[in-house]
């Protein structure tokens, strides 16, 4: 189960990546240059997709450790856990800025 977690993980990373990458080959092919919110936008959706998958690896962490742990492999699972915790709060506030200001969802096609 683990690793299929850690698959997903990078399955979604792969996708969000391509996503970003063709919506910004699309912004820089525009002869008009695309507004700052724009790519804030696309920024923000990358970031989600990010979040996504970092929740996928914590799951495939806590699973890993959950088979007899030593107390080195909860640290190093707590480490981990407040890391990806800590980078999916600031996103997330982020994203919540953005919407408040921009209204709507921090969404770019």
């Amino acid at each position: 189960m683990a690793r299929l977690a850690e698959l997903s993980a990078v399955l979604i990373i792969a996708a969000a990546v391509l996503e970003g990458l063709w919506r910004s080959v699309r912004i820089f092919a525009r002869r008009d240059h695309a507004p700052d919110e724009v790519k804030e936008s696309l920024r923000l959706q990358l970031g989600r997709w990010l979040a996504i998958s970092l929740e996928f690896l914590l799951a495939a962490d806590i699973l890993l450790t959950a088979i007899a742990p030593t107390w080195d492999d909860i640290g190093k699972l707590g480490a981990i856990a407040f890391i990806r915790t800590a980078l999916n709060y600031f996103l997330q506030k982020e994203i919540e800025a953005y919407e408040r200001h921009h209204g709507g969802s921090a969404r770019t096609d």
